[in-house]
């Protein structure tokens, strides 16, 4: 479920926006038809999906991965902006934190009621609230660099179940830079106006995933 305050929020941002499966009901809620609803199409109600044009549906059967991996790989954007993904339920929280490694060439946002999460490209800059917190969590082995954070990762290895970079305090500009796709970025979701613009210019991307 997305709160109608999240679902604004999002929209405000601008853009086409598509559905995953189910999503459309959301997009309707606010009198939008999408540009293109994604999905194995197993949760999209049928007075919804009569109300879409048969070319705007887009049907992937596999049930090997989530309606939003099916979005995503089929999106060509410079940005995508996800809501409702995480849900409440652990478990699909950490499925679509999957997906952003698996598709890491996407640059793409994960926006809950109270976070925003985000694969970390290369390099990143972002100038949040001084005292904001954000926090770093490994979705695998990975190191990097920082700056404008109270505990510095300089030198430091993390990994799921070693070390993780969880609440740490910005005390300025935050630069980053990561060794590998591994690293997510989650930051409170009062933050998303300065992580958007610049998640989008952010220098270098990570190649496609072989």
């Amino acid at each position: 479920m997305v709160s109608d305050g999240l679902l604004d929020e999002v929209l405000g941002l601008g853009g086409p926006v598509v559905a995953a499966d189910s999503g459309a009901a959301h997009a309707f809620r606010r009198n939008i038809m999408p540009e293109a609803v994604i999905g194995d199409m197993d949760s999209l109600n049928p007075e919804h999906r009569a109300r879409i044009a048969a070319e705007r549906l887009h049907r992937i059967t596999e049930q090997d991965s989530t309606d939003f991996d099916k979005a995503l790989r089929h999106i060509e954007a410079p940005l995508v902006i996800g809501a409702g993904f995480s849900g409440t339920r652990a478990d699909h929280a950490l499925a679509a934190y999957t997906v952003l490694t698996r598709h890491p060439d996407r640059r793409c946002i994960l926006v809950g009621e109270e976070e925003a999460v985000f694969l970390c490209p290369p390099e990143f800059a972002v100038t949040p609230q001084l005292g904001s917190w954000l926090s770093l969590y490994p979705l695998g082995q990975v190191s990097g660099t920082s700056e404008g954070l109270q505990w510095p990762i300089d030198g430091l290895v993390f990994a799921p179940d070693h070390r993780v970079g969880t609440s740490n305090r910005v005390t300025g500009p935050v630069r980053l830079k990561i060794a590998a796709p591994l690293m997510l970025v989650i930051m409170p979701r009062a933050e998303l106006s300065e992580v958007v613009p610049a998640l989008a210019a952010a220098p270098a991307r990570w190649p496609v995933r072989a």
